[in-house]
């Protein structure tokens, strides 16, 4: 259903029982999955792909070109998956000739005012709370959970299940499966709640608490941390992950509270 006062391009493509509410903009280039509900004055810009059973609140800007100097008008686009919610004015800008777009998966909720710069990439199950800020380029792996306020610097990485305090500054990776909190931003634990909210048993949450408890708590560096790691922690999917993911961190990672 779409609104009388809906502007919706001809060239835009909606799924089945689609519904735009009066006042929101959908333009050419833009497709929408089915179910799909675009509340009030919402505005979708060309390059825009929304899967199936989203919701969309009043005041939603995705798929406008990205604030990035370097931007030369190139074709970049904005992916979104299904079942996604994006609440009141959250902005959501396409990509650059970097990744040439910016994702947003399944599953997630973008609470109100939360930014998503360009070439940003978002996994399923992601938790955005309230005035979250993402610079260009970051990366938030599934499952992740970022509270208030919290901005990412360009180019960062989080890993899955990770939990993110509110009001924090991320300047450095955070890896999977930890909390991270006050400033500088410092591993504050093993994201325990939430893992066993999402089906882990106690056996791999132990075994991640041994891992992260080596390479922050026991020793002086992380690089010790991670030998330490190796040489008594036997090989598991869990091990390889986090190691892999430390090891392989351009930005290097958030190192342990003080």
């Amino acid at each position: 259903m779409i609104g009388k006062f809906a502007d919706v391009s001809s060239k835009a493509e909606l799924g089945n029982d689609v519904r735009v509410a009066n006042f929101s903009t959908v333009h050419e280039n833009v497709t929408i999955g089915d179910g799909t509900i675009i509340h009030p004055n919402v505005t979708i810009y060309p390059g825009t792909t929304i899967g199936a059973g989203c919701e969309i609140f009043p005041g939603a800007v995705i798929g406008v070109s990205p604030q990035d100097l370097k931007f030369d008008g190139e074709h970049t686009t904005v992916e979104i998956g299904n079942n996604t919610r994006i609440r009141e004015c959250v902005t959501i800008h396409r990509g650059t000739k970097d990744r040439w777009k910016t994702t947003v998966g399944s599953n997630c909720l973008l609470m109100t005012y939360v930014h998503v710069a360009h070439d940003c990439q978002i996994g399923d199950d992601v938790i955005l709370a309230s005035y979250v800020g993402l610079s260009g380029h970051v990366i938030i792996e599934n499952n992740a959970i970022l509270e208030g306020k919290v901005a990412a610097q360009q180019f960062v990485r989080i890993g899955e299940f990770a939990f993110i305090g509110g009001a924090s500054l991320v300047r450095k990776d955070v890896p999977p499966y930890i909390k991270a909190a006050r400033e500088p931003l410092g591993f504050a634990g093993v994201n325990a709640i939430g893992l066993r909210r999402r089906g882990f048993d106690d056996e791999k949450i132990k075994e991640i608490e041994d891992i992260y408890r080596l390479i922050y708590v026991q020793n002086t560096n992380v690089s010790k941390g991670i030998e330490a790691v190796k040489d008594s922690i036997a090989e598991s999917t869990i091990r390889t992950q986090i190691l892999k993911f430390i090891e392989n961190s351009d930005k290097g990672t958030i190192k342990g509270l003080i």
